[in-house]
């Protein structure tokens, strides 16, 4: 039975995997541990240690990122902290209530999203209402919250002297919440075969810049053909 199972695992095709936040943790993990099993991954985040104590001797562009990283630990981590140490507490409370639910979900959109201040500059409101109907007729922000629990409660995904070594492509967006530096990138990712600096937007890429991004992903997977 085994050795059936891994011979129709040997017979699948190479497999593309394309995400961003955990969509890019999800990609690299899979890229870690089944690299014979995907052709490249694109993301617009890298999932890279947030240890900045493990980055030694700086560059000037290391540096820039240290700062950015300092920042946003200092500032934008607090809904981290209570979803992942108290996610069920949180989870009633906004199950509870549409309004604190859509303030919740709306805070991100303008801290996170390319929008000078208005997240509507960046995204649709249907679009945003959309997002956040989602959460509240599925009942779904409570289990949204347990993966966050899970990684303040393990090592990191992605760690102790594991790579990411197959085809990477990585379209950078100004507004993501850390844009590591190629060479912090690449002690991670061994084989970078596209780096895009990208004109405009965020964290949201694909609500805020779709047409862009699904032309960087296009362009990184036709050139692997």
């Amino acid at each position: 039975m085994l050795r059936r199972a891994h011979d129709r695992r040997a017979r699948l095709p190479a497999l593309r995997r394309a995400g961003r936040d955990w969509g890019a943790f999800i990609a690299s993990r899979l890229a870690a541990r089944y690299p014979e099993r995907l052709t490249g991954i694109h993301l617009n985040l890298l999932a890279l240690p947030r240890d900045a104590q493990a980055i030694a001797d700086p560059t000037p562009e290391e540096q820039a990122y240290l700062a950015q990283l300092r920042q946003f630990a200092r500032e934008e981590t607090g809904y981290q902290w209570i979803q992942g140490t108290k996610p069920q507490t949180l989870a009633y409370g906004l199950t509870d209530s549409p309004a604190g639910l859509a303030a919740w979900i709306l805070e991100k959109f303008r801290s996170w999203s390319d929008c000078r201040g208005d997240p509507e500059n960046a995204i649709g409101r249907d679009d945003m209402l959309a997002n956040i109907s989602l959460y509240w007729f599925s009942g779904a922000i409570g289990s949204s919250f347990w993966p966050y629990y899970a990684r303040r409660h393990r090592p990191w995904p992605i760690g102790a002297g594991n790579t990411v070594d197959v085809p990477l492509g990585y379209a950078e967006f100004p507004k993501e919440i850390l844009t590591p530096p190629r060479s912090l990138a690449a002690k991670l990712y061994t084989d970078i075969r596209r780096w895009t600096v990208m004109h405009k937007g965020g964290h949201f890429a694909a609500l805020e810049q779709p047409e862009a991004l699904a032309a960087e992903i296009q362009a990184f997977f036709g050139g692997l053909r």
